[in-house]
């Protein structure tokens, strides 16, 4: 059965580079366990921002910089699940960053049930033999959006949060750089 584990926190709160650091401990130690395996302890990075705009692209071009280089790395805005029934053979470890552009994404592109599709990729999860961190924005502690699609999304993430939380063996709150964990 998979391992999940969950982060979550505010814009950036550290989140990913807390998730990057827990991702390398995570392989070293899969690969003092399984010392036969070549691979021993693989990270597999799922990037789920797509580059609508040059400051997007600013971004993703300083979290491939901040990466491992010898991590593989799949970039992929929707599908995650599919993605996952690939990738997880040759992966120990798998950082999903992150799910709130994820649901974006799947908004933007007409997706009407996003909650189900969240829930079968935490089924999916469940399926492997993989440890997955998923890493996701807090959007309920900031202001009411001023319009319709800003409040769904803002819901959507809100209950999709709640579902990958509730799944999850482990869930840490990023806060200023400093993780604590609040659940597992």
């Amino acid at each position: 059965m998979g391992r999940l584990i969950f982060i979550t926190g505010g814009v950036r709160s550290g989140k990913s580079i807390f998730a990057q650091t827990l991702a390398n401990r995570l392989s070293k130690k899969a690969r003092l366990l399984t010392p036969e395996r070549s691979d021993g302890g693989q990270v597999t990075y799922i990037a789920t921002a797509k580059a609508r705009d040059k400051e997007m692209e600013l971004r993703i071009k300083i979290h491939r910089k901040n990466r491992p280089s010898h991590w593989r790395t799949v970039e992929k805005e929707k599908n995650i699940t599919e993605v996952l029934s690939r990738i997880t053979e040759k992966s120990e470890v798998v950082l999903l960053d992150c799910l709130t552009l994820l649901i974006s994404n799947l908004l933007l592109s007409g997706r009407k049930d996003v909650l189900k599709e969240i829930r079968q990729l935490v089924n999916k999860i469940r399926e492997l033999k993989a440890t997955v961190l998923i890493v996701s924005n807090e959007v309920g502690m900031g202001i009411v959006p001023d319009n319709k699609l800003a409040r769904r999304f803002r819901d959507i993430a809100g209950r999709a949060n709640q579902i990958v939380a509730q799944a999850a063996d482990e869930v840490y709150l990023v806060v200023s750089g400093i993780s604590v964990k609040v659940k597992g």
